[in-house]
C-alpha cells in the first residue's frame, strides 16, 4: 500500500472527532498532567509555519504524557479581544465580532490540519460572554477587596469600613495609594461619596489618577510594549504622557509573595532574572527634605542612606505633582517647554536613553544632614512610579546623577576615601566613608559616618533616621499597579455604573454584562470612548437590567462605565476555565480545580515575561486568597519556545529593464535585489513561469540562467507579508504532509532557539516518513510484517532509540531524537527488519511527532483502539550490552587499523592479539615495544 498522506490525514482526523479521541474528564484513578499553550490572538493572516512551534513541541509531550499513562488535559482557545479587529471595523465598519470569528474559523481550519491532540470540547474565546462573565466577576472581587499587609492576602472591604467606624486608620497596615489619617469620628461624619473616596483608596481594583501613554489616533490608552519610539506599534501614531483617571490593579501589593513564588517554580534562571528585576525589590529609607523659604516638604526614598552628605541637587520626576508646586515664576516657561517635550516619551523609553536632559525648577530644598541648601531639577531620567517620583542625587556615586552634574556643572562630592571621581562616578559599594560631615565645616546634624564602611554606614544612617523623625525604614518595589482601562469598544465591559461620580458594582447574579452594539467605533466627538455611542447603556438598579440612556434619572437608573478592560483581562485565569468551561455557576468547580490543581507544562514566548506572566501570577494569587485556585502559582513549569524566522529570497533585476539576472552572475551586472514570494522558490531554484504569472509588470520578465536554471540568494529576516517570506502551513501539508510538516518544525533545531525557517531540508524528513512506511509494506504494496522473533541487532538498535527519545522529550530535545529516529529506521531498514515485536514498539515511539502515520499503521498491525491509548515503551539495558568492541589500534598515537574484541576481553589478552596480527609487524619493524596501553573499549596504542 502505498504511503498517501493525504487520505490517511484526513481520515484520522475525521476518526479522531468521531471517536473523541482526545475529549477528556478527570478520572481519579490516572494522575493528571495539564499542558498549556499560550493562546493565539487569531489574526486575519491566518498562521504561518512559525506560529505551530510552540503548539507542536506541548502536543509531543502531551502525547509521550498520556502514553505514560497520565490523564492528559490540553486544551486551545483564542485571546480573542484585540485592536486589529477594531481598527478593521473603523476602516470598513464590519463589526470586529464578525471578523473575529471568520479569523478564529481560519485558525481552526489549519490547526486541525497539523494533527495537535487538544480537547476542543474545552475550547473557550474571551469574547464571548459566557467566559467574561468572570473575568467582570473577579473584578468586582478585586473592587470588592483590600490587601492586608499583615496578614499577606486579600480580604473583604467590609472589614475596613467597620474597622473605621470604630477605630478610625489607626494602626492600619493595608496597601494603599497614599497614606492619609482619619478618627472614626471623622469617618462616621463622612458622606456616602466621602466614604467611597477613602475605600477607593485601599481597593484592590481601584480608580486612581495615572501617567498614561495616550494615543489620540487610536483614541485609547497604550500599554509599554505598544509603543515604539514615541508612536504607536499599531499605525505609527504618536502617543503622549497623559494624566488620566482610570482603573487600576493593584499588583504592587502583591509584590513580595510575586518574588517568593519564583522560587517554588521551574521557569528558565533567565525569565525568572526578568521578573525579579521587574518587581525590583530594594531596601532603603525614606527622608524628609523641606523646601527653602517655603512650606511644602517632599519625600525621597534612596537605598544608599550612607550618601546624605553627598546631596548636591534634586531630582523631580516630570510628572511629580511637586513640580507645579516648586518652578517658580522665572522658571515657568522653561520648565512649562521641558514637560511638552517629555510628553511624547514612554517610560520604557527614558529608561533606554542615556542622554541627559533636565531643567532647573527655580527652587532649593533643605538637606536635613547638611542644613545646605540644593538645587531642585527637573529630569526625565527619574519615573514618578517608583519611589516617591523625588530623588536625591549624589553624583559622587551615582553614574546617572553624574552625567547630569557635568552636563549642568553641579558639585560632585566623593564620600569614599581614595575614590577618583575625575572621570566617572564611584558606585561600588565598598570603601571607607569620608566627607560626612566635612572637616571643614561646622556638623549641621550629630551623625557622623567618617571611618565607616559603607554597609555599616547605610544602617548608622537608617538608624538615625528613624529615631530622629527624619523618615523611616521601608522596602521598595519597582513594580507597578498595572493599568486596567482601554478607550476601546472590543473588549470586556466593566460591570460598573457611576452614581455621584463614584462606581459601583452591579448585582452578581446580573453578570455578564454583555457589549453594547454602537453606531460607530470611534470615540465620540466629545472625546468619550467609542461606548459612548451607545443609546442602551444605563443600569436600573431596581429592575437589574440595561435601559435606555435616555432614562437615566440618578435616582434609580445610572450611566455605564464607558471604558473596557485591557488585552490582559481575558488571558490572567484561562487556564482554570479550561478545567470547567461549561460551568454556569463558578469560574470553575472546586473539586474539579483540586483534581488538575495547575499547569504542569505551559508553552509560549518570552516576550510575555513581563506582562501576561505577571498579570496572570497577580490574577491567580488573589483567587488563591479567594479560595478559588488551589494553587497559589498557575504555571508550574514553563518553557519558550524560539521564533521561526523567515528565510527570504531575492532575485537580482538589471537595471532600466525587465531582465532578471542568476545569483551567481549577478556581480557582472548593475543590479537591485528584489523580495521575491518564497513560495515560488524551491531549494533557492526559481519557478520561472510562477514568476511570471506572480505579478503584472512580470509577465514580461526575461532571464539571464546558470546551468539552465535562475539561483535566487537569500536572507534571514523576520518573517512577514512585505518580504514575501511567510510560509503558509497549509502548502507544507499539502504538498508533504502533516506529519512531515510537525517533524520538519522539530527538526530545525532546539525548541527554545530562533531559527530560520528553510524548505531546502523537508525533503529528508518527508524522504524519512517513506524509509519507515517501507518497514511495512514493500514497493509492490507486498505487507510484510511477520511473527518472527527479533534479533540481538534489531533489539539493540530498538532499545537505544527508545533510551534517547525518552531522554529527549524530557528535555525537549526533539531536534537530537528525530535525528535518532531516523538512525534507527536506516538500520531497521538495512537489517530487513519487518518483525511487529520491534514495529509495534517503533510506532508507539514514533506518534508523538507523526501521529497520522503511527495511528494508520497501528491500525494495519491489528490494533482496534487508537495508538494514543497504548503504552510507552521501556528500554531494556540488557539489549544495550555490547557483545563485542570495536578497538582502535595505533602505533606512537596514529590509528592504523581496527580490530574487534569480546566486549568482557582481558587487557592482557587484548594486548597479545594485537602483537600476533600480521598488521603490526609493518609498523613495529622488528623492534621491541616500550610499553602497550588500552584504554578498555577504546583504543590500543603500541608504543615503540
Amino acid at each position: 500500500m502505498e504511503y498517501n498522506f493525504r487520505e490517511i490525514e484526513k481520515k484520522w482526523q475525521k476518526r479522531w472527532v468521531e471517536e473523541k479521541t482526545y475529549q477528556v474528564t478527570e478520572d481519579d484513578s490516572k494522575q493528571k498532567f495539564y499542558v498549556l499553550n499560550m493562546f493565539p490572538y487569531p489574526s486575519g493572516a491566518g498562521l504561518h509555519v512559525g506560529h505551530p512551534l510552540g503548539y507542536i513541541a506541548s502536543d509531543i509531550y502531551a502525547r509521550y504524557k498520556r502514553l505514560q499513562g497520565f490523564n492528559v488535559l490540553n486544551p486551545m482557545g483564542y485571546d480573542a479581544y484585540g485592536l486589529p479587529a477594531e481598527q478593521y471595523a473603523i476602516q470598513t465598519g464590519q463589526h470586529p465580532a464578525i471578523t473575529t470569528v471568520n479569523n478564529i474559523n481560519r485558525y481552526r481550519e489549519q490547526l486541525d490540519k497539523i494533527g495537535f491532540s487538544f480537547d476542543w470540547n474545552r475550547e473557550i474565546r474571551t469574547c464571548d460572554p459566557e467566559y467574561y462573565h468572570w473575568t467582570q466577576w473577579a473584578f468586582q472581587k478585586m473592587f470588592n477587596s483590600y490587601y492586608c499587609n499583615d496578614e499577606q492576602e486579600a480580604r473583604p472591604i467590609e472589614e475596613l469600613e467597620k474597622a473605621f467606624a470604630i477605630y478610625g486608620n489607626e494602626g492600619l497596615n493595608a496597601a494603599c495609594s497614599e497614606d492619609i489619617s482619619f478618627t472614626a469620628e471623622e469617618w462616621n461624619a463622612k458622606s456616602e461619596k466621602e466614604k467611597q473616596e477613602i475605600l477607593m483608596n485601599y481597593r484592590i481594583a481601584y480608580l486612581g489618577e495615572t501617567m498614561v501613554n495616550w494615543c489620540a489616533e487610536l483614541g485609547t490608552v497604550l500599554a509599554n510594549d505598544e509603543v515604539v519610539d514615541g508612536v504607536s506599534e499599531r499605525g505609527g501614531f504618536p502617543v503622549i504622557q497623559k494624566k488620566m483617571r482610570q482603573w487600576c490593579l493593584r499588583v504592587s501589593a502583591y509584590a513580595q509573595r510575586l518574588l517568593d513564588g519564583l522560587d517554588t517554580i521551574e521557569w528558565t534562571d533567565s525569565l525568572k532574572e526578568t521578573q525579579r528585576n521587574w518587581i525590583g525589590r530594594s531596601e532603603g529609607a525614606e527622608v524628609q527634605f523641606k523646601v527653602k523659604d517655603s512650606d511644602p516638604e517632599f519625600t525621597i526614598f534612596t537605598t544608599r542612606a550612607d550618601t546624605m552628605f553627598g546631596v548636591t541637587f534634586m531630582v523631580l520626576a516630570p510628572e511629580s505633582e511637586l513640580v507645579a508646586q516648586l518652578t517658580t515664576p522665572e522658571q515657568k516657561a522653561e520648565v512649562d517647554a521641558y514637560l511638552d517635550r517629555t510628553k511624547k516619551r514612554t517610560e520604557r523609553e527614558r529608561i533606554a536613553d542615556r542622554s541627559v536632559t533636565g531643567v532647573f525648577s527655580g527652587s532649593y530644598a533643605i538637606n536635613p544632614f547638611t542644613g545646605e541648601a540644593v538645587p531642585v531639577w527637573i529630569s526625565d531620567y527619574v519615573l514618578a512610579g517608583y519611589g516617591t517620583g523625588a530623588i536625591m542625587a549624589v553624583p559622587a556615586h551615582d553614574s546617572r546623577d553624574y552625567a547630569f552634574a557635568k552636563h549642568f556643572g553641579l558639585e560632585i562630592r566623593p564620600l569614599v576615601e581614595g575614590c577618583d571621581v575625575s572621570e566617572e562616578s564611584f558606585d561600588a559599594k565598598e570603601g571607607i566613608v569620608c566627607n560626612s560631615p566635612r572637616l571643614d565645616v561646622t556638623p549641621y546634624c550629630d551623625l557622623s559616618l567618617n571611618g565607616l564602611t559603607i554597609k555599616e554606614a547605610i544602617e548608622t544612617t537608617k538608624k538615625y533616621v528613624k529615631e530622629h523623625n527624619l523618615g523611616r525604614v521601608k522596602v521598595n518595589y519597582r513594580l507597578r499597579d498595572a493599568i486596567f482601562s482601554r478607550q476601546r469598544y472590543w473588549g470586556e465591559p466593566f460591570p460598573v455604573y457611576y452614581k455621584d461620580g463614584m462606581p459601583y458594582m452591579i448585582d452578581e447574579a446580573s453578570l455578564p454584562l454583555e457589549l453594547p452594539e454602537v453606531a460607530k467605533f470611534l470615540p465620540t466627538e466629545t472625546g468619550e470612548p467609542p461606548l459612548g455611542h451607545a443609546t442602551k447603556w444605563a443600569w436600573d438598579t431596581v429592575n437589574k437590567c440595561v435601559v435606555e440612556n435616555e432614562k437615566i434619572d440618578h435616582v434609580t437608573v445610572f450611566p455605564l462605565e464607558l471604558n473596557t478592560m485591557p488585552g490582559f483581562a481575558g488571558s490572567s485565569a484561562y487556564y482554570l476555565r479550561y478545567m470547567d468551561p461549561h460551568n454556569h455557576q463558578a469560574l470553575v468547580d472546586p473539586k474539579i480545580d483540586q483534581y488538575w490543581k495547575n499547569v504542569d507544562l505551559y508553552v509560549g514566548g518570552t516576550e510575555h515575561a513581563t506582562g501576561h506572566l505577571i498579570y496572570s501570577r497577580f490574577w491567580n494569587k488573589f483567587l488563591y486568597d479567594m479560595g478559588v485556585s488551589v494553587m497559589e502559582e498557575p504555571f508550574q513549569k514553563l518553557v519558550n519556545q524560539g521564533m521561526i524566522q523567515g528565510r527570504s529570497n531575492f532575485v537580482y533585476r538589471i537595471k532600466d529593464t525587465n531582465t532578471f539576472v542568476s545569483l551567481n552572475l549577478k556581480d557582472q551586472y548593475e543590479v537591485t535585489p528584489i523580495h521575491v514570494d518564497v513560495n515560488i522558490v524551491s531549494n533557492d531554484i526559481l519557478d520561472l513561469e510562477a514568476f511570471k504569472a506572480w505579478r503584472p509588470e512580470y509577465k514580461t520578465a526575461e532571464f539571464i540562467l546558470e546551468d539552465g536554471k535562475y539561483v535566487c540568494g537569500w536572507a534571514v529576516e523576520k518573517m512577514s507579508k512585505s518580504m514575501f517570506n511567510v510560509v503558509n502551513p497549509d502548502m507544507i501539508v499539502e504538498k508533504y504532509g502533516a506529519d512531515t510538516l510537525r517533524m520538519y518544525e522539530m527538526f530545525l533545531g532546539p525548541v527554545e532557539q530562533s531559527k530560520p525557517w528553510d524548505t531546502n531540508g523537508i525533503d529528508g524528513v518527508h524522504r524519512f516518513i517513506r524509509k519507515f512506511w517501507s518497514l511495512f509494506y514493500s514497493r509492490t504494496d507486498e505487507y510484510l510484517v511477520t511473527d518472527e522473533p527479533a534479533t540481538k541487532e534489531e533489539l539493540k538498535s530498538l532499545h537505544k532509540l527508545i533510551k534517547k527519545v525518552t531522554g529527549d522529550i524530557e528535555q525537549f530535545s526533539y531536534n537530537t531524537s528525530i535525528s535518532a529516529f531516523m538512525i534507527c529506521v536506516n538500520e531497521l531498514f538495512n537489517l530487513k527488519c519487518s518483525k511487529k515485536e520491534i514495529l509495534e514498539q517503533l510506532v508507539i515511539t514514533l506518534v508523538p511527532f507523526a501521529p497520522h502515520v503511527c495511528e494508520e499503521l497501528w491500525d494495519v498491525l491489528g490494533h482496534e483502539t487508537s495508538v494514543c491509548d497504548a503504552q510507552w515503551p521501556a528500554y531494556n539495558e540488557e539489549y544495550l550490552k555490547e557483545d563485542t568492541i570495536n578497538y582502535t589500534i595505533s602505533f606512537n598515537g596514529k590509528a592504523r587499523f581496527n580490530m574487534e574484541f569480546a566486549a568482557d576481553e582481558a587487557s592482557d589478552a587484548i594486548q597479545a592479539a594485537v602483537l600476533a596480527d600480521e598488521r603490526s609487524q609493518k609498523w613495529i619493524d622488528g623492534k621491541t615495544p616500550k610499553k602497550i596501553i588500552v584504554v578498555p573499549k577504546k583504543i590500543v596504542n603500541v608504543v615503540i
